[in-house]
C-alpha cells in the first residue's frame, strides 16, 4: 500500500444530521483525510459546530466542535474533497456546483446514482467503475467530479451477490428487506409507529434496489458503464431495529451452484485488488457464518468496525436456485464509510492527485 505522505482536506456537508455526525465520528484522526471544515443548511451557518449539532452516539470530536459551520456553497468551502450528507431535495444542485468549482464530490444522495456517466460504486465489488470519471468530466465540463455510493440497502445485497455473480451469473434476485430506523435519518420514524411493530412501505425504497444492483453489478468496458441483465423484486420493511439492514434473498444464476460451492465461492472472495490494505476495507469484507440464525444486527452489524457484509442461511431454493441472508451496517457501510472508502480508492490509485491537481 502506497503510503500517502500529506493527509487530504475535506469537508463535510449536511453534518449536522445522523449521516452527517458518522462522516464526523470515522473521519477522527483518519491517516489519510483531515477534517477541516464542515457545512449545513442556512439556520446552522455561523454557529459553531457543537452549538448547531444536537450529537447523537459517543464524543463528539473537541477539534470539529470548534469549527464554524458554513454554508453548503462551493464559494464558502474550499476543501478539494468534499463528503456529501446531503438530502437529496437539495444535494442535486449542490454538488453539481461543487464539481464544477474542481471539487470531487462523495456523495450518498441519490440524485446521480443511475447517471449513465457517474460511478455507483462499492470499491470491493466494482471499484474499476471509477475509471468512468474522464467521461464524466468530458460530457459535463467539470473540472471536478460526483462519485455515488448505492442505497444502504442495496449494498447489502450487491456485496452479498458479487462474488457469486462473477462465478455464476446472477439472472433473477427476489428480495424482502428489513431495514433499520437508523436509516430513516434523526429523528426518522415515530416511536409509536416502530415499537413491536413492522411498517412495509419505505418511500423510494424498492425502485432503488430493482434499478441500481444491476448497475453495480455490471461492468466498464472503457467507453461505457453496462448494467448487468438481472431482473429483481424487492419488498422494503422498516423494522424495529436500531443499527444493521438485513435482506432475505432469492436467487436464480444461469449456472446453478450448490450451496456448498456458493459457500465456497463467498468465503474465497477477496474483491478487487486495488481496495485490500485501505484504511477503512474491512478484512474479510464479506464473511459467512454457518450458524442456522445468523446473520443478526444485533450480534453482527459492527464485524469489520461496521464495514464488512455478513451473509448466512445460504440453502436451496424451491422457487429459484438458492436462498441466503445478508446484512451490514446501514449508516456506516451503507452511507458514510462507504463513500469514505471510495475516496480512500481514489487517493491510492492516483486518481485524487491526477484530478485535483492546481
Amino acid at each position: 500500500m502506497t503510503p500517502i505522505v500529506n493527509r487530504w482536506p475535506v469537508a463535510v456537508l449536511g453534518a449536522t444530521g445522523a449521516v452527517g455526525q458518522a462522516f464526523i465520528r470515522l473521519l477522527d484522526a483518519h491517516p489519510w483525510f483531515d477534517l477541516t471544515e464542515v457545512a449545513a443548511s442556512e439556520r446552522s451557518a455561523g454557529k459553531s459546530y457543537r452549538e448547531a449539532t444536537k450529537w447523537l452516539e459517543g464524543t463528539m470530536p473537541a477539534q470539529v466542535a470548534a469549527l464554524t459551520v458554513k454554508t453548503c456553497s462551493p464559494e464558502e468551502v474550499t476543501a478539494p474533497i468534499i463528503f456529501s450528507a446531503l438530502d437529496s431535495g437539495v444535494a442535486g444542485e449542490v454538488e453539481a456546483a461543487f464539481a464544477r468549482a474542481g471539487r470531487m464530490v462523495l456523495s450518498n444522495a441519490k440524485n446521480y446514482r443511475m447517471e449513465p456517466d457517474v460511478p455507483l460504486v462499492i470499491p470491493e465489488v466494482n471499484g474499476d467503475h471509477l475509471g468512468i470519471l474522464d467521461i464524466q468530466r468530458a460530457n459535463r465540463g467539470w473540472t471536478g467530479g460526483i462519485v455515488t455510493n448505492a442505497n444502504c440497502a442495496t449494498t447489502v445485497m450487491a456485496a452479498a451477490l458479487a462474488p457469486l455473480h462473477q462465478r455464476f451469473t446472477v439472472t433473477k434476485v427476489f428480495a424482502t428487506t428489513m431495514q433499520a430506523v437508523s436509516g430513516a435519518g434523526y429523528p426518522g420514524v415515530p416511536s409509536l409507529d416502530i415499537l413491536g411493530n413492522v411498517i412495509p412501505y419505505i418511500n423510494d425504497e424498492e425502485p432503488k434496489i430493482e434499478t441500481e444492483l444491476v448497475k453495480l453489478l455490471g461492468t466498464f468496458d472503457g467507453n461505457a458503464l453496462r448494467h448487468a441483465e438481472i431482473v429483481t423484486s424487492a419488498h422494503a420493511n422498516r423494522v424495529p431495529v436500531e443499527h444493521g439492514h438485513t435482506v432475505c434473498m432469492s436467487v436464480a444464476f444461469a449456472e446453478k451452484p450448490t450451496p456448498a460451492r456458493a459457500l465456497e465461492t463467498m468465503r474465497s472472495w477477496t474483491g478487487q485488488e486495488a481496495v485490500r490494505g485501505l484504511p477503512s476495507a474491512p478484512e474479510p469484507s464479506l464473511i459467512v457464518r454457518d450458524e442456522a440464525d445468523r446473520p443478526q444486527p444485533r450480534r453482527d452489524v459492527n464485524r469489520g468496525r461496521g464495514m464488512a457484509t455478513t451473509v448466512g442461511r445460504v440453502r436451496e431454493d424451491h422457487l429459484f436456485d438458492l436462498r441466503l441472508v445478508a446484512m451490514s451496517h446501514n449508516v456506516v457501510r451503507g452511507a458514510a464509510g462507504g463513500s469514505i472508502l471510495n475516496a480512500e480508492l481514489l487517493a491510492h490509485t492516483g486518481q485524487l492527485a491526477r484530478y485535483l491537481a492546481p
